[in-house]
This record gives structure tokens, sequence and C-alpha cells, in this order.
């Protein structure tokens, strides 16, 4: 007779439920990776530490089945469960996935166990069990594992890259170490948490240019004043004539300030509103012709002809219309002032359509003067950047004119584009959607 076919004894669970106890582990799983997060970051505040492991054990309780990260330094014990389910993507996975900022995981040996989707895409050499040297060469990085492993205390050091482009991190080390569980095995490691540098260095360079570039334009007329009142209350206190001239070159300085002044308010406030579009409907056509009426005296006395080319229709934007003026009249006051020599100046307002088939509206202003090289024309509307500092100071230039126009433009949703070729002059183009036609 042949043996009766053998049924696997049915588990009869002790204690609490298997689905329970599960979820209770992955809690414990996320719960010490997130303490070695915290002390990556160098942040050991108690409350927020106990807070977050409450908040993930709560969780938890409430939660479904076990899940467990497997392969990595967190792994489950003794779990019963078969190979396929304990590869299941867990509590540990998750979090690091959805952490933004990249965050490696290595063991004693510096082998990458773990890394989420922003370590990947920083370091695109990055594999699990090959040397984390052979992804980033970096000697402080590297030599910081090695004092971190040694002393236990955390450490933070500088990452920087060039190439595609150049980026900065902030990289903390913090020991990863074996909490003593026997259901929950840790092995000791290392984690490193990139924090991105980039963009607070740049807006740390241009704050300290910003105030560098202020602080020497205000810095140069006030040395002037206090000059000529020196002067008049001294040498030429008795002298009509020569107080008449200082008083008029005073006048200059002061008014140059002024305009300094009014152009850094101007910019600030723009600033401040640039994530709020507009929402008042404009005639771009009755703007344009109102700044070309305004600034034909000016033009005249330079011997500088504006040509004009409207449309006979309003051509309605959403915009504001002193920020819209603001821009034609900057516009149109550097083609005059800088493109003089040319003897006329071009302003054209047309509507025309995008590559989506959108309307859009267009003003061009052309002037025929000397032109811009080409290696100046990135920068023209970087905030005091000058082609030539003297001629512009000398026409009354702030350095802040085409910054405006950039960021007026940006905030109406628009386009910038600039156009110049050495003795053929310089074309300034403003895009700005149109409001469909009824």
């Amino acid at each position: 007779m042949s043996d009766p076919e053998e049924t696997p004894p049915t588990e009869v669970p002790e204690g609490p439920h298997p689905a329970r106890v599960g979820a209770l582990r992955g809690a414990a799983i996320a719960s010490v990776l997130m303490l070695g997060i915290l002390v990556a970051r160098g942040h050991w505040d108690g409350w927020l530490l106990l807070a977050t492991i409450f908040t993930i054990v709560l969780g938890a309780l409430l939660g479904g089945p076990r899940r467990v990260l497997q392969g990595g330094l967190l792994r489950s014990g003794r779990s019963g469960r078969q190979a396929s389910d304990a590869r299941r993507p867990g509590v540990a996975d998750a979090l690091l996935a959805h952490i933004p900022d990249p965050v490696i995981l290595v063991d004693q040996r510096a082998l990458v166990v773990e890394a989420n989707a922003a370590a990947r895409i920083l370091l695109p050499g990055l594999k699990t069990g090959h040397p984390l040297s052979f992804a980033l060469r970096s000697p402080d990085v590297l030599g910081g594992i090695d004092k971190v492993l040694s002393s236990g205390a955390p450490l933070k050091v500088e990452y920087s890259e060039r190439i595609p482009t150049e980026r900065t991190f902030e990289v903390h080390i913090g020991l990863l170490e074996p909490d003593g569980s026997e259901e929950v095995e840790v092995r000791s490691g290392v984690v490193l948490f990139f924090r991105d540098l980039t963009s607070a260095r740049r807006l740390e360079a241009m704050r300290a240019d910003f105030v560098a570039n202020a602080s020497h334009e205000l810095r140069t007329p006030l040395a002037s004043l206090l000059g000529f009142i020196e002067t008049l209350q001294g040498p030429a206190k008795n002298d009509p004539k020569a107080r008449e001239r200082f008083l008029d070159i005073m006048r200059g300085q002061a008014q140059r300030m002024k305009r300094l002044i009014d152009d850094l308010l101007s910019l600030s406030r723009i600033e401040m509103r640039a994530h709020v579009p507009p929402t008042e409907v404009v005639d771009l056509t009755s703007i344009a012709g109102q700044m070309i009426e305004t600034l034909t005296p000016l033009a005249r006395d330079r011997g500088v002809a504006i040509r004009s080319k409207l449309p006979p229709e309003p051509l309605p934007v959403f915009g504001e219309r002193d920020e819209l003026l603001r821009v034609m009249e900057n516009l149109i006051e550097n083609a005059v002032k800088y493109g003089e020599s040319g003897g006329k100046v071009d302003v054209e307002l047309a509507e025309a359509s995008a590559l989506d088939g959108t309307s859009q509206a267009v003003l061009a202003v052309q002037d025929y003067g000397p032109g811009i090289a080409p290696e100046h024309l990135p920068r023209l509307t970087e905030r005091f950047y000058r082609v030539d500092v003297a001629d512009s100071r000398d026409k009354g230039g702030t350095g802040l004119g085409l910054a405006i126009v950039k960021h007026i433009v940006n905030r109406h949703r628009g386009h910038l584009d600039i156009a110049s070729e050495p003795g053929k002059g310089a074309r300034f183009t403003v895009t700005l959607p149109e409001l469909p036609r009824v």
C-alpha cells in the first residue's frame, strides 16, 4: 500500500494576529530608517523623532499585512513567510522613494545597499552591491564615510559637480547602528543625505552682487554732492557764478539717485507680484500710441525720428497698464538714447499666430545705432549690467531698465527677445498672449 499523501500541518498562530505583527515589524523598519536620516541631517529634536515614530506605528496598527525591505540595510528575521512574499516593497521602500533629496545607504565596506530615485538620477553609475566610489568620485565624501564609521559622529561635507551643469550639495553622513532586536535584523552602515545648495548659492551670489552694485551706484552721486556742498561752504561761498553751476550739477546728481531708487522700488514691487498674472484687459494699441506721443519731444531734441506702425483696431491683452507703459517707455527711450546716431527708431505693433494656433501681440522696437556685440546680448537684462558704463551714466541710465522690462514681460506670461549686430542697430521684441477676438 502506498503511503497516504502528506498534508502540511496547519499553523496555529500564537499571540497577536500575524498581519498585525508584520505591520509592527514594518513600522520598526521605517522608524530605524527615519532615525538614520535624522542623524544624517543632524536633527536631534526628540519630540519630532517621537512624533514620527508614533505616527508610523499607529499607521502600522491600522494597516494591513507586513512588508519588508529585502536586500538592504533593513531585512526581516525569522518571519515564516515565503521568499516571494518577502520581496514585496515595504514601508521603508516607500519612505525612501518619497524623499525628494538623494539618499544613499552603504555598508561598512562602502558598498551601496540602497538608494532612492533621486540618488540614481544624480549618480547614474550607482549600482547596488558595488562600491560607492565607482559612481561618486569625491575624496571628501568617501573620506567622510570612513570618519563616521571610526568615530560614530555625524559629519557634513560638500560635494560639487560641474558636468552637465555646475551643482553644489551638502552631504550629511550619519551612522546607522543595529537596535538589537531579534525580530528585525539591522546591519550597521552609513546614511548619506544630499541637500542641494545650488539655488541657495546662486541667490546668495546675486544678492551680494546686487548690494555691491546698488551701493556703488548710490555712492558715486552722493560723493559728488558732498564734494560740491563742501566747496560751496568753503572756497565758493561768495562766488555766485560757481554756486549756480554747482547747484545745477548737484540737482542732476540728486535726480540720478532718485531715478535709481525709483527703479529699485519698481523692480522690487514687480518681483513680489511675479507669480500673480494680470487679470485686467487693456488695449496695447492705445498704450503704444500714448508712449510714442510722450517720447516724441525727447527724440526730436536728439535728432531722432520715431516711425510707428500700429494696427488700426484695438489689440486687447491681459495686463497692467502702468507696467506695460513702463515696458514701452524703457524700450523706446533706450532706442532713442543709444541709437540716436542712426537718426530713426521704428516701433511696430502687430498680431501674429503662435505655433499652437493662438493669437499673440508682438511689439518690436528697432534702432539703427552702433548695435551690440554678441557677447553682451545674454547679459543685457541683468541688474546693473551695461555695455558701456560711462556712456550709460552720461545718458542718465541706471542699469535697471531692461531688467524691469524682463520681469514685467515675464509676469505678463510673455517673452522678450533681443537681436543685434555691430553697426546694424538693435531690435527688441516683446511677445504677449493676446485675448481671443469675439
